[in-house]
């Protein structure tokens, strides 16, 4: 069982910058992916970034460089670095845990956090 909680989302102005936090209990050790999807209203959940044990990332392609994920083991927590934030960001954003890192996020997702609120204003 892993408990994955997020932080850091709020609200900001266009062009501005956010990083989001998951901690998460415990943090996989092996064969893993780690994620960050994100859904907004009216729309599907989409993957956003991801990053396997190997540390490959992957990122969906419509980010055009923004975000950038990273983990820090020994403080049990993945993060996304976000800049140049836009309206079109605005979203919940979720973190997940699963098994294989696909184009954009991780497949065979067994684990989802509760989401944290990004707004992003013009």
């Amino acid at each position: 069982q892993v408990q994955l909680v997020e932080s850091g989302g709020g609200s900001v102005q266009a062009g501005g910058s956010l990083r989001l936090s998951c901690a998460a209990s415990p943090y996989p050790t092996r064969n893993y992916c780690m994620a960050w999807f994100r859904q907004a209203p009216g729309k599907e959940r989409e993957g956003v970034a991801g990053i396997n044990a190997n540390g490959i990332t992957v990122y969906a392609d419509s980010l055009q460089g923004r975000f950038t994920i990273s983990e820090d083991k020994a403080k049990n927590t993945l993060y996304l670095e976000m800049n140049n934030l836009k309206p079109d960001d605005t979203a919940k954003y979720y973190c997940a845990a699963g098994k294989v890192l696909v184009e954009v996020g991780c497949a065979r997702v067994n684990y989802w956090g509760q989401g944290t609120q990004v707004t992003v204003s013009a």
